[in-house]
C-alpha cells in the first residue's frame, strides 16, 4: 500500500536510470535530507538538542565513507579485509604531512583540503593495490591473514619512520580545513563539512555498483571463476576494487584527521577494522542502505549502553532495597505473574489480530519491570559501584558487538537491510496477506 509498483511508469531511460524508481524513495531520501540538513541543526541552534549529538553524527558521516569503501571490497566484490584502519592512516597522516610540510605560501596557506582529500585517497589506494595483489592467488581466511599483516605492517612503518609520523608520539596536528577563507572550527561547521562527504560517497557507491565495474564485482563475488570464463578480467577487477575501498578509506582518514585535529596511529588500530567489519556485517553486506544502518547502530550503540549504565547504576544506587530478596519476589508476584497470564492468554485463546496487538502492547511493562527486577536482583550489586560504571560500559560494548555480530551471521545473514526489505515487502500487499 505504501510503497508499491503499480502506477509508476518508467516512460524515459532517465526515469529508468534514477537512483530512486519510486516516489516514496524519493519523498524519503528527501525527509532525512531535510533532517539532517535542517532538523538537526535547528534542534542545536533551539536547545532542543546538546552540542553534544553533532560530534556523534559528524562521527556517523566520517565512518559512512569508510564502511562503504570496506562493503565495495567484502560486499560486492567477496574479497575479506582485516586491514581497513590501516589504509585511513595512510589517508589521515598524508594530509598531515601535506598541510605541513607544503609551503603556506605557495597556497596561502595550509594546503586546502580539495588537494589533501584527493591526494590522502590516492596515496591510500596505491597502498591498497599492493596488498591486493596476493588476492588473485589466495582468498578466504588466507586473504584475510594477509590484510591483518598488512595492518600491522603499515603500522610498523609509520611508528618507525619519523618523516611520515612527524617523530616522537607519531602524532601530526592538523589544522582545520578552510573554506573561501574562512577556518572551519565550530562543531556545526565540521558537521556541514562531513555531511557533503558522506552524501557523496553514498551517490558515488549507487551509481558504482549498477555500473559495468559494479556488476564486474558482483560476478567476482558470486563465482570468480565463471566470471573469467565470460571475459571479466579477474586480476584486474580485483585490484580495482582494493583500490577503490581503499580510497574511501583514505578519504575516511583524511575526514577523521580534520575533525579531530590530528593524525595519530592509536585511533586506527585493529580495533577500528573489526569495528568497520562489524558495521558492514551488522547493517548487511552488499547493500548501501545497509551500510549506513549498520554505521548509525554501530556509532550509537556506545553511546546507548554508556546511558543505560549510567542511568541503571543510579537506579540501583537510589534503591538498595531492589537488591534483596523480598523486593524479588514482590516484583515476581506483582509483575511476572500477570506477564504468565497474558502470555498464556495470547498463546492458548483465539483471538483476532487486533486483541492479540493489544495484548502485546500490554505485556511491555510487565515483562519490563519483571526483567529489570531480576537483573536488579542477579547482578545489581556489581552496578552499584558508580565509579566502575565507565569500565563495566566498555566491557559490555565488545560483550554485545561479538553477540550482534554471531546472532546476524546466524540468523539474519544479510543484516538490518534484509530486515528492512522484510518490512518494506509487508507494506506493498497490506492490509492484505499476499
Amino acid at each position: 500500500m505504501f510503497h508499491r509498483e503499480a502506477g509508476t511508469f518508467k516512460t524515459t531511460y532517465a526515469k529508468d536510470m534514477a537512483l530512486f524508481p519510486l516516489p516514496i524513495a524519493n519523498w524519503a531520501s528527501i525527509f532525512f535530507l531535510f533532517v539532517v540538513v535542517g532538523a538537526v541543526p535547528a534542534a542545536v541552534l533551539t536547545g532542543l538538542m546538546h552540542e553534544y549529538y553533532l560530534t556523534i553524527f559528524t562521527q556517523i558521516f566520517i565512518a559512512i565513507v569508510g564502511a562503504l569503501g570496506l562493503n565495495i571490497l567484502v560486499g560486492w566484490t567477496g574479497q575479506i579485509s582485516i586491514g581497513h584502519a590501516a589504509f585511513m592512516s595512510v589517508g589521515a597522516y598524508t594530509v598531515g604531512n601535506l598541510v605541513t610540510k607544503v609551503p603556506h605560501s605557495i597556497f596561502g596557506g595550509p594546503m586546502p583540503f580539495w588537494l589533501t582529500i584527493p591526494a590522502g585517497g590516492l596515496m591510500a589506494a596505491m597502498i591498497g593495490i599492493i596488498v591486493g595483489i596476493p588476492s588473485l592467488r589466495i582468498k578466504g581466511t588466507y586473504l584475510a591473514i594477509a590484510t591483518l599483516a598488512s595492518q600491522l605492517i603499515i603500522e610498523w612503518i609509520i611508528n618507525h619512520t619519523p618523516a611520515i609520523s612527524g617523530g616522537a608520539g607519531a602524532s601530526i596536528q592538523v589544522p582545520r580545513p578552510t573554506l573561501l577563507g574562512q577556518e572551519l572550527k565550530t562543531p556545526m561547521e565540521i558537521y556541514y563539512f562531513t555531511l557533503f562527504f558522506a552524501v557523496l560517497a553514498i551517490i558515488a557507491t549507487m551509481n558504482l555498483v549498477r555500473s559495468r565495474i559494479g556488476r564486474a564485482f558482483v560476478a567476482i563475488r558470486d563465482q570468480d571463476i565463471a566470471a573469467e570464463i565470460i571475459g571479466i578480467n579477474i586480476f584486474r577487477y580485483k585490484l580495482l576494487s582494493f583500490a577503490i575501498s581503499s580510497f574511501y578509506a583514505g578519504v575516511c582518514g583524511v575526514l577523521f584527521a580534520y575533525y579531530s585535529s590530528i593524525a595519530n596511529y592509536e585511533a586506527f588500530q585493529i580495533n577500528i577494522s573489526i569495528d568497520y567489519l562489524a558495521m558492514i556485517i551488522i547493517g548487511g553486506l552488499g547493500s548501501v542502505l545497509g551500510t549506513v544502518l549498520g554505521v548509525i547502530f554501530v556509532q550509537l550503540l556506545p553511546v546507548a549502553i554508556r546511558e543505560t549504565v549510567t542511568f541503571y547504576g543510579g537506579f540501583v544506587s537510589a534503591h538498595p532495597e531492589m537488591l534483596q530478596l523480598d523486593s524479588f519476589l514482590r516484583t515476581l508476584l506483582v509483575w511476572g505473574v500477570p506477564l504468565v497470564i497474558l502470555l498464556a492468554i495470547r498463546r492458548f485463546v483465539s483471538l483476532n489480530f487486533w486483541i492479540r496487538l493489544l495484548l502485546l502492547v500490554v505485556m511491555i511493562v510487565p515483562a519490563a519491570m519483571t526483567v529489570l527486577g531480576i537483573v536488579t536482583y542477579l547482578v545489581g550489586n556489581q552496578f552499584a559501584n558508580t565509579s566502575a560504571l565507565s569500565a563495566m560500559a566498555a566491557s559490555l560494548k565488545l560483550i554485545v558487538f561479538g553477540m550482534l555480530i554471531i546472532f546476524f551471521l546466524v540468523v539474519e545473514p544479510e543484516g538490518l537491510a534484509r530486515l528492512w526489505r522484510n518490512i518494506r515487502n509487508y507494506f506493498r500487499v497490506w492490509p492484505f496477506s499476499y
